[in-house]
Order: structure tokens, then sequence, then C-alpha cells
């Protein structure tokens, strides 16, 4: 007797991959087999082998998420980021299922995909909300830009032979300036990307909070900065400075003239990310970066 397929959930993936199509495979075959719908996107269906009953959809937007109860990400980092795109548009909770190196955001590994599959049809998984920034570009008294970020938003150099020319602000004071390669505004989920590799704290998810840092400063006083989650960070361009540019999560980029100005506040809408573990922060952050804890004895009894 064939199963009704009342629950459907939405698979993305990084077709590109050899990896992420194995992997695809496995998850459709599992969720199919459980009585659970699955929905595609037809442009990558095609890199996909497929069974027929996949439902497919042909355009990449908010809706076509509609009536999914889990987005399924596959792919490395620049794959979880589409997909918390995806997710925040949509209010969707997503499971990232990491296939590149690190992968912060994904909550299981590609040897996971059985455990994945089971955890799903039987609804044994939690949902956290990770906060986001909102972004605003102003230029000449005008609000020329808007955007969004789950991880950071960068303001950084284009030429590479010229510094560019910042004074940073936090609750409309101002606070320091120089030179420098670029700022990275981040959120606690973002520190352990970009702001992390520009040498900013690790903060845990839980804690609520805003990152500014540096990029190669040419300052004395160029330290990571953390402040309240409901502080409003800005960075202005210099006027005597060549023009930069603003990436929100790598993905996402507008070019900013001399004298604009950005400014970085919590996002209204959050991500929501789907939990399979419970395992600590600490533990996920030693596992993804190899840390040395052997000889580590704990507290005594």
């Amino acid at each position: 007797m064939t199963q009704s397929r009342a629950r459907t959930v939405f698979l993305l993936a990084h077709t590109g991959r050899p990896a992420a199509i194995r992997s695809a495979e496995l998850v459709v075959a599992g969720l199919l087999r459980s009585g659970l719908g699955v929905r595609v996107l037809e442009a990558e269906a095609a890199d996909l082998p497929l069974p027929p009953e996949v439902e497919l959809v042909a355009e990449a937007t908010p809706e076509c998420l509609d009536d999914c109860e889990l987005l399924i990400v596959l792919g490395g980092d620049g794959t979880l980021l589409r997909g918390a795109e995806f997710a925040r548009a949509s209010g969707v909770p997503m499971l990232g299922v990491n296939l590149g190196r690190v992968g912060f955001l994904a909550e299981a590994e590609r040897d996971d995909l059985d455990k994945v599959v089971d955890r799903v049809v039987t609804r044994s998984y939690e949902v956290e909300e990770r906060m986001t920034v909102d972004v605003v570009v102003h230029n000449n008294g005008d609000t020329v830009h808007r955007d969004w970020a789950l991880n950071e938003a960068a303001v950084q150099k284009v030429s590479p032979e010229r510094i560019l020319e910042v004074i940073l602000e936090v609750d409309g004071r101002p606070v320091t300036g120089f030179g420098c390669d670029g700022i990275v505004c981040a959120t606690p989920t973002g520190s352990t990307a970009y702001a992390f590799s520009a040498g900013g704290p690790v903060v845990w998810p839980e804690v609520e909070a805003l990152l500014m840092v540096p990029i190669s400063a040419h300052a004395l006083f160029a330290k990571p900065l953390v402040t309240s989650p409901d502080s409003v960070l800005a960075v202005e361009v210099q006027q005597n400075t060549p023009h930069g540019v603003l990436w929100c999560d790598g993905r996402r980029t507008v070019e900013l003239p001399a004298g604009a100005r950005v400014e970085v506040r919590r996002g209204a809408v959050p991500v929501r990310l789907a939990r399979l573990h419970h395992a600590s922060f600490t533990d996920r952050l030693v596992a993804k970066f190899a840390l040395p804890v052997s000889g580590w004895r704990g507290a005594p009894h």
C-alpha cells in the first residue's frame, strides 16, 4: 500500500560535487522510502539521478518552500549560506550536512546521512534561532542599499595597493579611525568564520552580542570589539580614500563610494537551524579545529 506523503522536505545541494550528488541520492531514497515527500529545484534536479516522484520547482524563491517542514542542505559553507537565505526568507528550519572543510553551520557530516534521514523521519530534532544582522548603506544622506547577514557584513578595500580609511562608531559615538584592509561586523555565529580569520574572538552561539573586527589595521589600537546585541555599529568610509565594497556573508556585494556609511544592527528576522545533537559548542569547536586536548583530566571529583 502506498503511504500518503503528508510531510515534505526541501533538498538543496551543491550539485557540482560528486560527493553531493551521491549524498543527495541517499537522502532522497531514504526519505521517500519512509513516506516523506521531497522537493528539489529544477536546475539542480538536472544533475541528480532522482526518481519521478520527487517534486520539482522552477524558481528559487521563498515560496518554493511552502508547506515544507524542513530544508536539508548538502554542501560546504557557501552552499549552507545559500540555504540560510532560503531559511530566513521562508521561516523553514535548515538542517545542514557538511561536505566541505569546517562547516560550523552544519549539524551533520557526510558519514551521518543514515542518521540524518532517521532523525528527520522521526522528527527527532530541535530547532534553535540564530541571530542575524540587518545592514543599511547611506551615501550623501540617502539610503542606497539594504541587506542582511547570518555570519558577517564586511567592509573591505578594493585596490590591493591602497588601504581603506575608516572611522568606527558604536551607538552614535566615534570609537577610532585608521587605515586598514577592512572591518568585519559579525554575529556570534559568524565569529568562527571571517571574523575568526581576522583575529576576532570565538563567541559561543548562545551569547547575544555583535562583533567589530579590524582586518590588517595600521593602528596601535585596533582590537576586536564586542558590544551589546542592541548596539548599532557603523563604519564610515572616509572622503580621502578609494572606494570600498560591502560583502554580506561573502555572497552579496555592493560598492561603497568614498563618504559612504554602513550601519549594522541586530536583524529583525533570525535563521532557524535544526539541531540533531546536544553536544556542547565546546566539543564542536574542538572537533572542527582538531584542537589538542589529550591529557585533559577534567575537574576533580
